[in-house]
């Protein structure tokens, strides 16, 4: 397999319902997930020419790291009332447009990607994920690369590649030390506190100087500023857990990723439902 691409579903999906104006069908039905989804699925497909993709979708969090931390993601806000009846219709609409798609009761859609990636890396000559999250990072690496969207705030810059020098270039560590790097600076996003006072730069350094966390704890009377010197010591334990947050899994069976065929009737007939008469013309031109 010469490329494939690897979804992050959720991560996609709320972007393309906030990217929307909003679009209903005749009986009131929200449908401007559902648009957003299909027009940044074909574009990407059209940009990158994958051989197959795949697409991951959480189903209520992380059993692992919730019994770490109680409070992991809880900080994120409810799925708006207007987008949650539409996720059932992109699943479905995807798995008929030829892309698998994967999920598992506990296990983040990060990890099915992480073990996606272990499961495809000595098969596949450039394996693509397609997500803003900074935690998939660290899978980046030879043959490995993420395609992030355009920025909600510079629209402009358009979809961007990431290779390991520019994760290197982005966050100032290589992506075999992304987890270690969050789990010393936070993910607000995952509601992972980091520790105190320390940010991006210093947490590149240490790790520039030290390689990973067990270098920064065996130096730690060694580390500046000094004020930390203590603090890293005494928040050994502390950084180890969110070590355990922050690292994805890569042990998940994944089956036949990217294995999915285009079914074109169903296809029509599910757009036909959500009074999508356009993107039916787009798809019989297209899977024709």
């Amino acid at each position: 397999m010469k490329k494939i691409l690897l979804i992050d579903g959720f991560n996609l999906t709320f972007r393309a319902f906030f990217g929307m104006p909003e679009l209903t069908r005749q009986d009131g039905f929200h449908t401007n997930a559902i648009h957003g989804w299909l027009r940044t699925i074909w574009k990407i497909e059209d940009a990158e020419k994958p051989c197959a993709s795949a697409a991951f979708f959480d189903t209520g969090g992380s059993r692992k790291r919730e019994k770490l931390q109680q409070s992991y993601k809880e900080n994120r806000s409810e799925t708006p009332v207007e987008l949650k009846p539409q996720i059932p219709v992109i699943k479905q609409m995807t798995a008929l447009m030829g892309i698998s798609t994967h999920e598992s009761h506990g296990v983040e859609a990060d990890d099915l990607i992480a073990s996606a990636v272990e499961n495809l890396r000595e098969k596949t000559e450039e394996i693509l994920i397609i997500s803003a999250d900074k935690d998939l990072t660290q899978l980046v690496g030879p043959g490995v690369g993420q395609l992030l969207p355009p920025p909600t705030a510079r629209p402009s810059l358009g979809w961007r590649k990431l290779d390991a020098d520019g994760v290197e270039k982005k966050f100032g560590v290589r992506p075999t030390q992304i987890a270690e790097y969050l789990a010393l600076v936070g993910d607000t996003s995952d509601n992972i506190l980091g520790l105190k006072g320390v940010g991006p730069k210093t947490a590149a350094t240490w790790l520039k100087k030290y390689k990973d966390l067990q270098g920064i704890f065996d130096n730690s009377g060694r580390l500046n500023p000094k004020r930390f010197q203590g603090i890293v010591y005494e928040s050994i334990e502390f950084l180890r857990k969110n070590l355990e947050l922050t690292l994805l899994e890569k042990d998940h069976p994944i089956e036949n990723p990217g294995g999915a065929s285009i079914q074109i009737e169903e296809l029509c007939q599910l757009l036909a439902k959500m009074e999508m008469p356009n993107a039916i013309k787009a798809a019989r031109k297209r899977y024709a």
